[in-house]
C-alpha cells in the first residue's frame, strides 16, 4: 500500500510540472487572438507567481488542519479547475482573473508535498521527484505543440492538462486513507511530531539560520530561472549563433537539471544533502566560468549543461534536510517560506536582468549568475553553522 502512495506522490510531481511551461508555449497564438502585446505574458506568469507565493505561506496552517493528503487534492482540483477555465477563456481579462487559483492550486500542492517527502521519504525519492517535475515541465509544450499542429487551437492543449489534473485529483481524493497510514519504515515522523501547532509567521523568522535559508532559496532560484529565461539570448549575443539553434541549445539547461536530478537520486545513498549541495554550487561554478569564455560556442553550451547539472541537487537536498536541521514540528512552516522565497527569487531575477542586457550589456549574464551563487553558497555554510548542534 505504500508503494502505491508513492507512487501517486510521484505523479503529483509530473502534474505540478505540467501547467509550468504551457503558457510560454501558448502565448505566441493566444496573444493574437487577444490582441495582447507579447508582454503581456508577464502580467499573468506574475499573477500566478503572487498566487503560489501566498498558499506556500498559508500550507503551515493548512497542512496541519486539513493534512497533506487533502490539501493536495484540493490544491491539484484548484489548478485543475483554473487550467480548464483558462481552455474557455474568450478575452485576456478572463486569463487574469483564472491566474489567481491556478497560482494558488500549484503553492498549496508543491509545498505540502515537499515537506511530506522530506518528514517520511529517503532523500533519494525528493531527487527522483524532482526530476519527475523535469519531466511534466518537458511534456506540456509537446501537448500544447500537438493541439496547435492539429488544428484543435491552445485552448484543447489547456483542455487535456486539466483533464490529466482532474483524473489525478480523484486519484489523491480516493486515496486520502493512505496518506495517514504512512509506513514507518521509511524513516517517517511520528504523529506527535508532525500533528503540532502551526508556527506564527514572525516567529519563523527568529528560527535560527530560517533567514538565510530562505535567501538560499531566493538566490538558488534566481540562477535558474535567469538561466533559463535568458540563455538563448545570451548565447546569441555572446556567441552569435542564430535564434534558432540558441533555443535548441539552451534547452540543454533544462535537460541537464532532470537528468543531474534523476542521477542525484543515486548518489543520495552515499554522500550527504549538504555534500551533494556543495558540490553542486562547485559545479554550476564550473559551468559559469565555461560560460564567460568568449567567442567558442562548444564551451558555452558545455557551460549551461554543467550550470544544469549543478543546479539539480540544490532545490531537493535543501528541502529534504529542512526537517533535521529546523526540526520536524518547524518543518512545514519553514518549507512554505522556503516556496515563498524560491517563487520570489524566480519572479523578480530575471526582469531584472532584462534591465542590466537592455541598458548596459547581455553579456553580464555570467557576472549576474556568480553573484547570486556566491550569495548562495555564503548562506548555505550559514544554514549549516547556525543549526549546528
Amino acid at each position: 500500500m505504500f508503494a502505491l502512495l508513492i507512487a501517486i506522490i510521484y505523479l503529483s510531481f509530473i502534474s505540478l510540472g505540467l501547467p509550468d511551461s504551457l503558457l510560454g508555449a501558448a502565448w505566441p497564438v493566444m496573444r493574437i487572438q487577444f490582441d495582447a502585446p507579447l508582454s503581456f505574458a508577464g502580467i499573468i506568469s506574475m499573477i500566478i507567481c503572487g498566487g503560489t507565493i501566498v498558499s506556500s505561506l498559508l500550507s503551515d496552517r493548512l497542512t496541519k488542519k486539513f493534512g497533506t493528503g487533502l490539501v493536495t487534492a484540493t490544491s491539484v482540483t484548484m489548478t485543475a479547475a483554473a487550467l480548464f477555465l483558462f481552455s474557455i477563456s474568450t478575452q485576456y481579462w478572463m486569463l487574469v482573473i483564472f491566474a489567481i487559483p491556478y497560482g494558488l492550486g500549484a503553492g498549496g500542492v508543491d509545498a505540502s508535498l515537499n515537506n511530506y517527502v522530506a518528514l517520511h521519504l529517503k532523500a533519494r525519492h525528493m531527487s527522483w521527484l524532482h526530476c519527475m517535475w523535469g519531466v511534466g515541465a518537458a511534456v506540456s509544450p509537446y501537448i500544447m505543440s500537438f493541439a496547435l499542429t492539429g488544428g484543435s487551437g491552445w485552448q484543447q492543449g489547456y483542455f487535456i492538462v486539466a483533464v490529466i489534473q482532474i483524473s489525478l485529483s480523484a486519484a489523491i481524493f480516493i486515496s486520502l486513507p493512505l496518506w495517514k497510514k504512512c509506513a514507518k519504515k521509511e524513516g517517517a515522523a511520528s504523529d506527535e511530531q508532525v500533528k503540532s501547532q502551526p508556527v506564527k509567521f514572525k516567529e519563523i523568522f527568529k528560527i535560527k539560520g530560517a533567514v538565510a535559508c530562505f535567501i538560499c532559496f531566493f538566490c538558488y532560484c534566481a540562477l535558474e530561472q535567469t538561466t533559463m529565461l535568458w540563455a538563448s539570448s545570451f548565447m546569441i549575443s555572446h556567441n552569435g549563433i542564430t535564434a534558432e539553434d540558441a533555443a535548441k541549445f539552451a534547452s540543454l539547461f533544462f535537460i541537464g537539471i532532470t537528468v543531474g536530478r534523476a542521477i542525484n537520486g543515486f548518489l543520495t545513498l552515499n554522500f550527504s544533502d549538504k555534500t551533494l549541495i556543495r558540490s553542486g554550487q562547485a559545479l554550476i561554478l564550473l559551468g559559469i566560468v565555461f560560460v564567460f569564455i568568449p567567442d567558442i560556442s562548444t564551451l558555452t553550451i558545455a557551460g549551461f549543461i554543467i550550470i544544469g547539472l549543478g543546479c539539480a541537487p540544490v532545490y531537493p537536498c535543501i528541502i529534504h534536510m529542512t526537517p533535521s536541521l529546523f526540526g520536524e514540528d518547524k518543518s512545514q512552516a519553514m518549507i512554505g517560506v522556503q516556496m515563498a522565497s524560491a517563487y520570489l527569487g524566480s519572479c523578480l531575477a530575471p526582469p531584472v536582468y532584462g534591465l542590466v542586457a537592455n541598458h548596459i550589456s547581455p553579456e553580464l549574464l555570467p557576472v549576474y549568475l556568480v553573484i547570486f551563487l556566491a550569495l548562495m553558497v555564503t548562506m548555505h555554510e550559514a544554514v549549516v553553522k547556525r543549526t549546528k548542534k
